[in-house]
């Protein structure tokens, strides 16, 4: 295997698989599948899961929410997911943990970065809530952040998309894609992989991305093995 810890990042929008709001069970059950081939292969797997298949702070301050109590309700949603997953990972034999950036017991313990290295180590998938906890912030950044605490050895992005194109390939037929792609020329071309924040974190903190096609069974286990699939976004 190419790389020993990874921060898995999924979004939450992708988690509706066919459905058009909540969790499809077939799509969590896939993920879960294939979470559970790497962790059976020792890989120490950190998650963070966005929450935009049940909220979206932006998208609700702009229907009038306060944009405060709107991202609130977004970690809320990111709950909800990380619980989903936690307990579908349960099911077919996986250890998880679920730690919170607010404080929620019992629902999930609270997250301090040396119990969760610990959490890996031990073997558990340990599952990030709450993104970091503070309005203003995405869950790209949360992401990007835990990423850097962990000190994984890459980012990982799940996405419906195999890659980072010139423009967005679902919209443009002519898009071309990227095998690998720097830090310096996403924003040079103003491409829209994280928002700018979680983007200059992990250039800061020199953190390896790839984005790659999570939909894809067996998309994950290829990328922890180092097969050439998805876009290296580097320093």
């Amino acid at each position: 295997m190419k790389y020993k810890r990874i921060l898995l990042k999924l979004s939450g929008e992708s988690l509706m698989g066919e459905k058009q709001y909540g969790i499809d069970e077939k799509r969590l059950n896939e993920y879960a599948t294939q979470i559970k081939d790497i962790a059976d292969k020792g890989i120490q797997i950190g998650i963070v899961i966005g929450g935009g298949n049940i909220f979206r702070g932006l998208s609700g301050a702009a229907q009038g929410f306060d944009r405060i109590k709107g991202d609130q309700m977004g970690m809320l949603a990111t709950v909800i997911n990380s619980l989903a997953l936690s307990s579908a990972l349960t099911s077919i034999g996986v250890k998880t943990r679920v730690l919170t950036a607010i404080r929620m017991e019992p629902v999930g313990e609270y997250y301090r970065r040396e119990y969760a290295i610990e959490c890996m180590e031990k073997g558990e998938v340990t599952i990030f809530s709450c993104g970091t906890g503070n309005p203003f912030f995405t869950t790209d950044t949360g992401s990007s952040l835990r990423a850097i605490e962990i000190k994984a050895d890459v980012m990982l992005k799940g996405t419906r998309v195999d890659g980072i194109y010139t423009a967005d390939p679902e919209k443009d037929p002519t898009a071309t894609k990227f095998n690998d792609i720097t830090y310096d020329e996403i924003y040079r071309r103003g491409l829209k992989v994280m928002d700018l924040t979680a983007t200059t974190m992990c250039k800061e903190n020199n953190m390896p991305i790839i984005v790659f096609d999570m939909d894809t069974p067996g998309n994950l286990k290829k990328v922890v093995e180092g097969e050439n699939i998805g876009t290296l976004v580097h320093n």
